[in-house]
């Protein structure tokens, strides 16, 4: 259980430290990574969501035996960016950091699929 608590603290962590400053960044971005964002829409809608998962991460941190279950969902949400990052990295269509972040994503994924078996033992014993 306490690895689960440590890799949901730190994801969650990183997670806030990475995502929240994108809010102030639309312009950055759009300078750094032409051409401007066009539908901000998706651009905030992304970060919003984003976020919220941030808070589900100190949620399973805190409580991981209580909220096991929604950690097969946090899996699918770190493989549905990573995957997607890194496929359109080796397509050179995003660079070289957009690739990074996805492996990034992904093993924080492998993580949470491990921190779910491992507290399946918790439970059991």
């Amino acid at each position: 259980m306490k690895f689960a608590r440590w890799v949901f603290a730190i994801a969650a962590v990183y997670g806030l430290a990475l995502i929240t400053p994108m809010y102030f960044a639309e312009a950055q971005i759009g300078r750094n990574d032409p051409p401007a964002i066009t539908h901000p829409e998706y651009f905030y809608g992304f970060i919003g969501v984003t976020l919220a998962w941030q808070l589900v991460f100190v949620m399973l941190a805190r409580r991981p035996l209580e909220y096991r279950p929604i950690m097969l969902a946090a899996v699918v949400e770190k493989a549905a960016y990573g995957i997607a990052a890194v496929a359109l990295f080796l397509q050179e269509r995003v660079s070289p950091l957009v690739g990074v972040f996805g492996i990034v994503d992904l093993t924080l994924g492998t993580l949470f699929a491990i921190s779910f078996y491992m507290t399946r033992r918790s439970t059991t014993a």
